[in-house]
């Protein structure tokens, strides 16, 4: 895949290393400190949230790491090994036609992916009851950084993200952790619950009717969790597990 120029600069601009120095910037003028800063991720955000911590862990009180896997690989292998094959096998050669002929603006692949795909393991509400917070946020994304990012296919990253791979480095991180999967997820919840059992002081939070927007339809365990999680590193009697 040929990666774009976005405004005008090269593509090497958009890396992890810039953007951990950016969550550190927006730390530093917040005045934020071991004492009160929880860092959330979601998705690919909490693979920058991950970045970071193996960077300024020092400044974290608790990390957050929401419907996010350690391993693009591995995220790539459970879309192809798990997810694919229970799709409707016709819709699912249709979607990889236009995949083929890189004709991913395609009203009806967006169709496709919306009716086989998206109110399956993206968000689990008819699509005319998504959230406005969804919506809003979809209209705003920006196709060039996100392509670059994750490549043009909802079904396997293929950016420059494609080969990030931290596994081995989950060790390294001390402070409290939060780790939250849900049934029918994007992401293994598998996979999520062994991540959490990779750090040092993790924890993992389980959302059994939920997607990989979990926040709105499985809302009352995602929350309830999350907020269990803070109120237990702030009382200083969190033991993970």
């Amino acid at each position: 895949m040929e990666l774009p120029t976005i405004y005008g600069t090269s593509h090497d601009l958009w890396n992890f290393p810039r953007f951990v120095e950016e969550v550190e910037q927006v730390r530093r003028a917040l005045g934020l400190s071991s004492e009160n800063f929880y860092l959330y991720g979601h998705s690919s955000g909490g693979a920058l949230a991950t970045e970071y911590a193996l960077k300024y862990q020092e400044y974290l009180k608790g990390l957050i790491l929401s419907n996010t896997m350690a391993s693009i690989p591995k995220y790539d292998a459970y879309a192809e090994e798990v997810l694919m094959p229970t799709m409707d096998q016709t819709a699912l050669a249709e979607i990889m036609q236009y995949e083929a002929a890189e004709d991913y603006g395609n009203p009806r692949y967006q169709e496709l992916l919306m009716e086989h795909y998206y109110v399956h393991h993206v968000l689990r509400m008819p699509p005319d009851e998504w959230p406005e917070p969804v919506n809003r946020s979809l209209r705003h994304l920006n196709p060039d950084i996100y392509v670059l990012l994750q490549g043009p296919s909802e079904l396997g990253a293929g950016g420059l993200l494609a080969d990030w791979d931290r596994e081995a480095d989950l060790e390294r991180i001390r402070v409290p952790i939060l780790v939250i999967g849900a049934r029918y997820d994007t992401m293994d919840p598998e996979y999520l619950e062994w991540m959490a059992s990779q750090v040092q002081r993790g924890r993992y939070l389980h959302c059994p009717e939920g997607s990989h927007f979990a926040m709105y339809d499985n809302q009352q365990t995602y929350f309830e969790g999350l907020i269990d999680f803070i109120k237990d590193v702030d009382r200083g009697d969190f033991g993970g597990g």
